[in-house]
């Protein structure tokens, strides 16, 4: 026996005995996992950023072993805490394990039925390592959902001319986020709700079918916000939040949609509602050219244009001077996470006297609503459309 080799084995020894915790080390705070038609994602959730790449090990037959992923994260301490592992089982995915592979490192291993590819992205705030991994999944395998693992079959996206059916709508933020807090301490968790829950009328009411990410005050993080989205079999996504700023005499509606560049006024409201820093925000755009962005984000770009064009024409009639502020490129998590057409309506500035009036005002959110289903049936009837279509 090596002198590595039994180095080696008296560390695990030790930590399968119950070696006390290194000082300074963080912590794997949850593990979580959403199936998709086309992969899976993991979400492991920690206390602190760590750097760590995904490597993949092929199957070992005779070692009874199985095809896997793994990732090794410095700092992070597991210890005992997850002895039986997460089970998956949606057809991609046996499970996912977790252990501690030195006295500083833990080792994230996921097991795989039929592997492709895999993508690695870093979010913040809080820190979290999001694993999405690509295959051919087990045939019949039909379950699907936020915590319940499963697929649904032939969800793939085209660029053919469809209805679109289900509509994804988002109100922003929510529980224990109260996004930004304007003029009277009016609370833009509490906008968006009520907003979201007029939309949902009106959409239904011309036809659409409409799932909410939320439809009580409650914290739903961004990543479970498009697996609902993808879960419930969407074809657009529509993100509602209500907009903030220093100046208290900046003020009107402008609506973003998703694209690898980014416009450089858009920047301040991304980091908001992201929560990220301007530094964090550029990797983000690092990260981002790398997604699938340019199926989506002419389709994107055209719902989002449809949009602002009716809020911008029908409101000012109603309620006076109301600033066109456009339809504006925007590196916005909620909307990169998501695979199909996605945009984000900001309805006003809650930090601006008048517009905080009218986000106030019922009969104002309810003409927002009206505008927003409008273009969303100009969306539907011009077409082609993106829509993620499959059996129903």
């Amino acid at each position: 026996m090596t002198r590595r080799r039994l180095v080696l084995l008296l560390l695990i020894a030790s930590i399968t005995m119950g070696v006390s915790r290194p000082r300074g080390m963080a912590d794997v705070l949850e593990v979580r996992h959403w199936s998709y038609p086309d992969y899976t994602r993991v979400v492991v959730e920690l206390s602190k950023p760590v750097k760590t790449e995904v490597r993949h090990l092929a199957p070992n037959p005779s070692a009874k072993k199985s095809e896997r992923l793994y990732l090794d994260l410095p700092g992070i301490w597991v210890g005992r805490d997850y002895p039986t592992g997460i089970p998956v089982g949606d057809g991609l995915l046996r499970a996912v394990r977790l252990g501690q592979n030195t006295l500083r490192t833990a080792r994230v291993v996921i097991d795989v039925e039929n592997y492709d590819r895999h993508r690695l992205l870093f979010l913040t705030h809080p820190d979290r390592l999001v694993i999405d991994v690509y295959g051919e999944r087990s045939s019949g395998d039909r379950r699907v959902g936020p915590g319940v693992p499963g697929v649904r079959h032939g969800g793939q996206l085209s660029p053919d001319a469809r209805e679109v059916r289900t509509v994804i709508v988002d109100p922003g933020h929510g529980g224990s986020d109260p996004g930004a807090i304007g003029v009277g301490g009016l609370r833009e968790k509490d906008v968006t709700l009520r907003l979201s829950r007029l939309l949902t009328a009106k959409l239904r009411s011309v036809g659409f079918q409409v799932v909410a990410t939320r439809e009580t005050d409650r914290t739903v993080s961004l990543e479970e916000r498009t697996a609902i989205a993808e879960a419930s079999n969407g074809d657009v996504f529509i993100s509602l939040h209500a907009n903030a700023a220093p100046r208290r005499s900046v003020q009107g509606i402008e609506t973003y949609y998703p694209d690898a560049n980014h416009e450089r006024h858009s920047l301040h409201v991304a980091m908001r509602e992201n929560g990220v820093s301007r530094d964090q925000l550029n990797e983000l755009q690092r990260t981002l050219a790398k997604w699938r962005i340019a199926e989506t984000s002419p389709y994107s770009q055209r719902l989002a244009s449809l949009v602002q064009g009716q809020l911008a024409r029908a409101l000012p009639s109603r309620y006076g001077k109301i600033q066109d502020l456009g339809a504006k490129k925007g590196p916005f998590y909620v909307l990169f996470l998501s695979n199909m057409p996605a945009i984000l309506v900001e309805a006003g500035f809650l930090t601006n006297k008048s517009d905080a009036k009218r986000l106030r005002d019922r009969k104002y959110l309810e003409s927002v609503a009206t505008q927003i289903a409008t273009g969303l049936e100009r969306y539907r009837d011009s077409g082609p459309t993106l829509a993620q279509r499959n059996p129903r």
